[in-house]
């Protein structure tokens, strides 16, 4: 059994609220004993490149990722994380479907993140779950403790795949959640979350680590990376 440990939830420098590279986090995750993480930077697939050239120096496993921000009549409805997918998408006046769709036209798994953010939740949760592939059901830093238990209860009701991230923004939060799995193989692991066969760990973040993310946007108002 090689159980695997995934952190499926990061965020690099490429994400505007994001402060380290993606091969920081890679390293950091190492030193941590997990296997490999998912970069799921906002909107963007930049550091990609990076993140897979640092993975393969280093021994580590890369989910290629994204949270994509969907909008709707210039209000948003929530985001989505797309896995295992080859190319950005474009969620600019894109439905939710419309973004699913293209999300599984790349092979990818589309998962709902942080349905119950504390600020920002998933709009219309019933209307959409059975287009997607699963739920977030841990977050260590967008969910509180009830809004995790409620992600939880919301996909054992819907019989609903999970998965766990820390949503880290900093090298700091990597690890504090995370998925264990029983493989090396990226498409079988794509199979084994999509059918459920995962086991979930976290614990939640101090929220005092959200002064970051206002420190890394005043950052990148003064230096976008490459």
């Amino acid at each position: 059994m090689f159980n695997m440990k995934i952190d499926m939830h990061c965020h690099s420098y490429y994400s505007n609220d994001g402060i380290n590279s993606p091969r920081s986090l890679l390293i950091e995750a190492k030193n941590k004993g997990l296997n490999g993480i998912a970069l799921t930077d906002h909107n963007t697939t930049k550091g990609w490149k990076e993140a897979q050239e640092a993975a393969d120096k280093i021994g580590m496993i890369l989910i290629q990722g994204e949270e994509i921000k969907i909008k709707e009549n210039n209000k948003t409805i929530g985001e989505i994380l797309a896995y295992f997918t080859t190319k950005e998408i474009n969620s600019e006046r894109k439905t939710v479907q419309e973004v699913i769709k293209e999300i599984h036209n790349q092979n990818g798994l589309a998962i709902i993140a942080h349905p119950y953010h504390w600020k920002k939740p998933f709009k219309e949760l019933e209307k959409y779950k059975n287009l997607v592939d699963g739920i977030e059901i841990f977050n260590s830093r967008s969910q509180s403790k009830k809004g995790n238990e409620m992600s939880a209860r919301f996909a054992k009701k819907n019989n609903l795949p999970r998965i766990a991230g820390s949503d880290s923004h900093t090298i700091f939060e990597i690890g504090q959640a995370y998925i264990e799995i029983d493989t090396t193989n990226i498409e079988e692991m794509k199979n084994l979350i999509k059918n459920n066969d995962v086991r979930i760990k976290g614990k939640q973040t101090n929220p005092a680590i959200q002064i970051f993310a206002g420190l890394a946007k005043l950052i990148h108002f003064f230096y976008q990376p490459n």
